[in-house]
């Protein structure tokens, strides 16, 4: 039962990583492997692997048949439904999940949708207040809204937004148009509808009693769920110390509670005869965990982290109820088994492996460490086991570990779990201000504890995410210096685990370029990078207040790679599509010097040791690379800011690369009358692609074989512009894309290798 356990879980999770969906069509086999399996137990082992592996295809091709229709992007649809989550407010808009009950359009809308509504708030109102009332879970609306297919960012070391939609169900993202008045219609009352009334009553008290200071984010996330009010520098501290998995309700905020309920139920029923004699006690216990876990996790809107731990607990307490399976080996294999049927994307998720890795080591440390000792000691040894344990892992999934964790997570984990998640919780349920001061207080305290933590030196190991091998070979050393007394040579086991931490990743060789176009939406970022240089032109824009391309995309990027310093950040021109995520860059970087078209007053010029303004003519080597500055000349007329943009050629070799910036017509004919326009192989189109840039002559002059186009997804400006695409395709040019293609790297030297983010990742949901 173990091994067919096991290998239901590793079907599903091979499944997630297919380039492209199987028939199902081959499930055919399923069955039949079960038949010969009643007699061979290696046959039940490959029949349960495939009908773990079809499974997850069927749930795939399930969702993914319920995706928007192509024809019905960017159209306005009439759609009526129920506002089904908590909804989550932003600086100017509020979001939340949908549930489509009737579409007026031809074509498929799916079941569940993601919305925002975005509303002008003035500057005299509480913007908070205003859009928190604006929707309500549960209420029915009628809305027109605008619609497009599940679509990310995809780019190297970054986060799987398109995943995550799909994990969710949910079909299309979009907006609420408001040149038709949205109109609520009534309400639903489902009961997880009334859940989610309840997550909203909380979060709105905690909001109102301790307004927004960090600690009210910080226990609506604990107590219902809800981590977006909590700041981006909470969660980069939170990083810093290894404490991000007590910020959310995750495995160990469910198992705590699931475990008072049990301990309760089993101390109350010890204390009834009557009820002993009608169920043994260790069963009413395990009822109860169930329900306790059940009822957190709806608290926490039945987040996928949450949903794993409550059928793990399920599973462990059909366990203890059923007295059959004494074996916590086997326990796991069926919680991973069952966790995997409810949910077959559980694999792409780090918390699961995680989750389990943390398990599997506390059992294997109880194991090697079997003489007696005092509770301080037993603690430190399983926090020492789980902290080499995973350290692996966490280079292969995060690229650093949090040296300062154990000594942060000693003091955060009782304190968080036994103290104030169980007191946020009880002031969730009994409306008495003083008890949320109190949690205030405690929460307070802890920031002022992580702070001093995340100073201390070394508290942070940052690297480049190293190869799978490599951490295979820790995993197996960590296995080996963890073993029980008695085995051989344990310390023996660092040699394995050192490659991982010493291996460095492949880069460029003398005279050679990588050169990568992020995927970053409507905007510009892309790093360069020699033998021992690196060069960032652009950062990409910014979001919002709490959000950019520069921290969601460049810095993972960035430290993914190994890189730990940018020689040279040029920011072509003043444009929050091109330098919305400097900041973030800079802060998490050290620059040596910026070369930028901004103002000798631009607050970024005061975070290098150097900056210069860019200039036609500049030119350096590097590593047997050759950098020119094209454009601005210093007789370029000041006109517009996009032909002020910085123009940078990049040639190893015979081979060169253009970057552009937001050039215009007015700019590439100075270049061209200049003789500044030299031919290159890959020419980064100006401008994302718009009619006022690329003319005739300018493409005719550069002749590139392939052209980039760094554009959003459905760019609301109408980028790239079809005549655009017309005139490179007509000259010889293949057009790769950000919005299709994700990241494009171009490893310029004696030849041109290109390769797209998409392809390389090679999963069935991006293609």
């Amino acid at each position: 039962m173990t091994l067919a356990a096991l290998a239901f879980a590793a079907g599903a999770a091979l499944l997630q990583i297919q380039g492209a969906l199987p028939a199902l069509a081959w499930a055919w086999c399923v069955p039949l492997l079960f038949a010969i399996g009643l007699r061979y137990r290696v046959a039940l082992v490959a029949a349960a692997f495939a009908a773990g592996f079809f499974w997850a295809a069927a749930c795939a091709h399930w969702r993914m048949n319920d995706w928007l229709a192509p024809e019905l992007e960017g159209r306005d649809v009439a759609v009526v439904g129920v506002v089904s989550s908590l909804p989550a407010l932003a600086e100017r808009s509020v979001r939340f999940e949908f549930d489509v009950e009737w579409a007026d359009a031809k074509g498929r809308v799916p079941q569940k949708i993601l919305l925002a509504w975005y509303r002008t708030v003035p500057q005299d109102e509480d913007s908070a207040a205003l859009l928190a009332a604006m929707v309500h879970p549960g209420e029915r609306w009628g809305f027109t809204v605008r619609l497009r297919r599940p679509h990310g960012l995809v780019n190297p070391h970054g986060f799987d937004y398109e995943a995550w939609l799909l994990e969710r169900g949910i079909g299309a993202t979009g907006y609420v148009r408001t040149r038709s008045e949205p109109r609520r219609i009534g309400s639903r009352n489902a009961p997880l509808d009334w859940v989610e009334k309840a997550r909203e009553a909380v979060r709105d008290r905690f909001n109102a009693v301790l307004g927004a200071t960090p600690a009210a984010g910080i226990l609506a996330a604990l107590a219902v769920g809800d981590q977006r009010a909590i700041s981006r520098e909470e969660w980069q501290l939170f990083n810093r110390t290894g404490v991000t998995h007590l910020m959310s309700i995750s495995g160990l905020h469910v198992t705590l509670v699931s475990g008072l309920f049990a301990w309760l139920a089993a101390s109350v029923w010890r204390r009834v005869p009557a009820l002993t004699l009608r169920l043994p006690a260790r069963k009413a216990a395990a009822l109860a965990a169930i329900v306790g876990a059940l009822g957190y996790t709806l608290l926490a809107g039945y987040g996928v982290p949450a949903q794993r731990t409550f059928w793990m607990v399920s599973v462990v307490a059909a366990a203890l109820w059923s007295g059959r399976i004494s074996s916590p080996w086997r326990t796991l294999a069926l919680a991973a088994a069952a966790i995997v049927l409810m949910d077959p994307w559980a694999p792409l998720a780090p918390g699961l492996w995680l989750s389990f890795g943390a398990v599997l080591l506390i059992f294997y440390a109880a194991v090697g460490w079997s003489q007696p000792g005092s509770m301080l000691v037993q603690w430190g040894r399983i926090q020492w086991a789980i902290t080499i344990g995973l350290a692996p892992a966490a280079l292969l999934l995060f690229g650093q570990i949090s040296v300062a964790g154990p000594l942060a997570n000693a003091l955060a984990i009782p304190l968080v779990s036994v103290v104030i998640t169980p007191l946020a919780l009880i002031a969730a349920l009994v409306p008495v201000d003083a008890l949320l001061e109190l949690c205030a207080l405690l929460v307070q305290w802890l920031l002022e504890f992580l702070e001093w933590c995340a100073s201390l030196p070394g508290a942070l190991w940052q690297q480049h995410v190293p190869p799978v091998w490599t951490v295979l070979a820790a995993l197996a050393g960590a296995a080996w210096l963890l073993a029980p007394r008695g085995i051989p040579w344990r310390a023996s086991g660092l040699a394995l685990m050192a490659p991982a931490f010493c291996i460095a990743l492949p880069g460029p060789a003398p005279g050679e370029a990588w050169i990568t176009t992020f995927d970053v939406g409507q905007g510009l970022a892309v790093l360069v990078r020699t033998a021992n240089r690196a060069l960032l032109y652009d950062a990409g824009p910014a979001f919002g207040a709490e959000s950019d391309s520069g921290s969601r995309v460049v810095v993972p990027a960035l430290r993914g790679d190994g890189i730990a310093r940018l020689d040279v950040v040029v920011l072509s021109h003043e444009d929050n599509d091109h330098i919305g995520g400097a900041l973030s860059v800079m802060e998490s970087f050290e620059v040596d010097a910026l070369t930028s078209s901004l103002g000798a007053a631009h607050a970024l010029n005061g975070l290098a040791p150097f900056a210069r303004r860019c200039a036609a003519a500049e030119a350096w080597q590097w590593d047997g690379v050759r950098f020119e500055f094209l454009h601005p000349a210093l007789s370029t007329p000041v006109t517009k800011r996009n032909n002020q943009s910085c123009v940078l050629r990049i040639a190893a070799g015979p081979r060169a690369v253009l970057l552009t910036g937001d050039i215009e017509r007015a700019a590439e004919l100075e270049m061209l009358g200049e003789g500044r326009a030299p031919r290159s192989d890959v020419m980064l189109v100006p401008h994302h692609g718009s009619r006022s840039s690329s003319t005739a002559d300018f493409i005719a002059a550069v002749a590139p074989r392939w052209a980039v186009v760094p554009v959003g997804y459905r760019s609301r400006f109408g980028h790239p512009n079809a005549e655009v695409l017309a005139r490179y395709r007509a000259a010889g040019a293949q057009v790769l894309r950000t919005d299709l293609d994700g990241a494009i790297t171009v490893q310029l030297g004696g030849e041109i290798a290109l390769e797209t983010e998409r392809h390389r990742r090679g999963r069935y949901w991006l293609q």
